[in-house]
């Protein structure tokens, strides 16, 4: 029986994809749910699984855009035999992929590129990735194979933009000419923060399983400042301002095939210890590829943190439809005035970007001060003066 694979819908307003790469061949014999493409959508790279088990025939190339529904592949189910090296079977099996692991020397590749690497015998050392974060791809191993290769002091490569960064790019362009974007900024003593860490996290994580990070003191302080300076939680739709009284704080989290954005729904309602449970859960789906639209539709604010990167201070850009974005940094030790006292206290710059269509300068720089005084004093405003019973040790 021949079966033709289609393109399902990856979510709501999709109606096309991208064939990122291929992670089997044409004639390859697969397993049911096997996962054999990646499919770039405008929002996320999803991996596509096999609807039966059977010997595929491709009809679609790598870098090509289809319609959902459209057919992808067709999978003869009468056929015996098994399945090659997958992106699920290249840390546990004992032939070729632990040698071409054994091979990669740290690089990174992609699964259908790593099985080449050790059916050809090739040093990934002479291999220089053109995928994203320098990843090497399956055009990578086929140009060594063919002595094709673009190493030197002057190679160069070409590749097209995926969907997603197209998408990203596209956004990113249209924020900036359609809306009247301005940033505030302000520095925040996260002293008190670093002591609540120092005594509580190695009790925190013992009983959660979860680190006590920043993250979630700094969500629990914009959902407060959020309930008491609305505007910056509401949205332009047409002609009219929609505020919301719920919040739902979008995460940024990088992911190498761009940024990604899963949303933590309710954060208001959450204690210290959902919070840091929900984002790790989402990072991990981010950062192997399971994250879905659902997951990154629909948030109300965002929080983004360059300063895992080391930045010190930079303008982030909003995330429509909505209104304003926070934007983290680096925390560096520099001498500040206490008390009529030079004290040397850990620092942060935090940055609000906000749309002036919907926020005045007068709430934007309010609830910056909010989030300020939330940080620099979280047992009062942010645990009720109790942070034992707060943490739930």
């Amino acid at each position: 029986m021949l079966l033709e694979m289609r393109i399902p819908s990856p979510g709501e307003s999709i109606s096309e994809v991208e064939i990122a790469e291929w992670l089997v061949e044409d004639g390859d014999y697969v397993e049911k749910d096997q996962a054999i493409a990646e499919i770039d959508s405008d929002k996320a790279t999803l991996e596509l699984p096999a609807e039966e088990s059977g010997t595929i025939k491709i009809v679609v190339g790598d870098g090509e855009t289809i319609a959902v529904g459209d057919v992808v592949c067709i999978i003869d189910t009468s056929a015996k035999g098994e399945s090659k090296v997958t992106k699920k079977e290249v840390a546990g099996t004992p032939k070729a992929a632990v040698k071409s692991v054994t091979d990669l020397k740290g690089k990174k590749a992609t699964p259908l590129a790593t099985a080449m690497i050790g059916e050809h015998d090739i040093l990934a050392k002479e291999l220089k990735g053109t995928g994203e974060a320098g990843k090497i791809t399956k055009s990578d191993v086929l140009g060594a194979i063919e002595g094709d290769s673009t190493e030197g002091p002057r190679g160069s490569s070409r590749k097209k933009m995926s969907s997603l960064r197209r998408k990203i790019a596209s956004r990113l362009v249209a924020v900036k000419n359609e809306t009247a974007m301005l940033t505030t900024f302000n520095e925040v003593d996260i002293t008190a923060i670093f002591a609540i860490r120092k005594e509580y996290k190695e009790q925190f994580k013992e009983k959660y399983g979860v680190g006590l990070g920043f993250m979630s003191f700094f969500t629990k302080a914009v959902t407060i400042a959020l309930q008491e300076f609305k505007d910056v939680n509401a949205m332009i739709d047409g002609d009219e301002v929609i505020h919301h009284n719920y919040t739902d704080i979008g995460i940024a989290v990088s992911a190498p095939k761009g940024l990604m954005v899963p949303v933590v729904r309710n954060a208001e309602l959450m204690n210290f210890q959902e919070i840091e449970s929900e984002i790790k859960r989402l990072a991990i789906k981010v950062r192997d590829g399971k994250i879905t639209i659902n997951e990154m539709l629909g948030g109300t604010f965002t929080i983004t943190n360059g300063g895992v990167f080391g930045s010190m201070l930079s303008t982030p850009i909003i995330n429509p439809p909505q209104s304003a974005i926070l934007g983290m940094h680096n925390i560096v030790e520099r001498p500040m005035v206490v008390n009529g006292e030079v004290k040397i206290r850990p620092i942060m710059y935090v940055a609000l970007s906000y749309d002036h269509r919907v926020i005045d300068g007068r709430e934007s720089v309010g609830f910056l001060v909010r989030v300020k005084e939330c940080l620099e004093n979280p047992k009062e405003h942010l645990m009720g003066g109790d942070v034992k019973k707060t943490l739930g040790l």
